[in-house]
């Protein structure tokens, strides 16, 4: 039986919205940009595929580019009768600048917050960069739902990489890899960063001695830059642990920053696909489908 919803996507989300879509046996479709020479930008839907409630997908990991057609298409289904508009935003943009850092600065996550808020009626979305705000309901006014992709991360260590040793590359990551060790059934250990900018970050490596005979999966919810497990991956070959296997739930790469990764010495670069890219070897869909189905509005 087909469900009366609707999951639309932009094109550069194609592949997990059409794997939610056949989960959730709802009708797919794609919307389309049309950019003026001008710069500005027309979205456009097929209307005779739009049912009452609609799940958008669409990852923001490029948010100053995509966030305004984004809103384009949440009015354009507005103005076909949408009743509800979920946004399944596997990767959440503007988490990080959750306070005012400096005097003179926003606090961009309130405002996109707002935004948000005002045109849909729910937010799904994985690992979102909590950190001062301790839940999305804090700053969003729609029902949310925050997925924890920690589950089929361990789920494809466990599978995929004989005798792991979980390596977390800072103090804010501890959460994370012990509770990736436990469901992986592997030791780990967290390593002491000190950021001396955007660029540069200094690591120190606890004593590894006793697990050289493990592969070292380096890991973080984001890997943006990238220079983190550089910086990491320099310090394991001053050791005799084997090339380490990096793991990201988001995979940004900013600039050249795989294959900076690839360059500096890691045996695999591997990201769950909330964000596309052709590292991605974790599905998040399903996790996604069971909280679309727990999600109430």
């Amino acid at each position: 039986m087909q469900m009366d919803a609707t999951v639309i996507s932009f094109a550069d989300n194609n592949s997990i919205a059409s794997h939610i879509a056949n989960q959730l046996n709802a009708i797919y479709t794609i919307a389309k940009i049309h950019e003026f020479p001008d710069g500005e930008s027309c979205v456009r839907i097929d209307p005779s595929k739009i049912r009452d409630t609609v799940f958008v997908l669409n990852s923001l990991y490029h948010p100053d580019q995509l966030v305004l057609p984004l809103l384009f298409l949440a009015g354009t289904l507005r103005d076909y009768k949408a009743k509800k508009i979920v946004l399944i935003a596997p990767y959440l943009a503007y988490m990080r600048q959750d306070k005012r850092f400096n005097e003179g600065e926003g606090i961009s996550a309130r405002y996109f917050a707002r935004l948000i808020s005002e045109y849909f009626d729910g937010l799904v979305t994985v690992d979102p960069h909590l950190h001062r705000i301790k839940s999305l309901d804090e700053i969003y006014t729609i029902p949310s739902h925050a997925i924890h992709a920690a589950p089929v991360v361990a789920d494809w260590i466990y599978n995929n990489i004989k005798q792991p040793l979980l390596i977390g590359p800072d103090s804010e990551s501890e959460q994370w890899v012990k509770y990736l060790a436990q469901m992986a059934q592997s030791p780990y250990v967290v390593l002491e960063k000190i950021r001396h900018g955007d660029n540069k970050v200094e690591v120190s490596l606890p004593q590894v001695q006793k697990w050289l005979k493990h592969t070292p999966v380096l890991f973080d919810d984001i890997i943006s830059t990238g220079r983190t497990m550089i910086e990491t991956i320099k310090h394991l070959k001053q050791t005799d642990l084997a090339a380490p296997v990096c793991i990201g739930v988001h995979g940004i790469f900013s600039g050249n920053a795989y294959q900076e990764l690839v360059a500096a010495g890691a045996s695999k670069v591997v990201t769950a696909n909330t964000i596309e890219h052709h590292s991605n070897e974790i599905n998040i869909a399903i996790p996604i489908v069971q909280a679309i189905n727990q999600l109430k509005f």
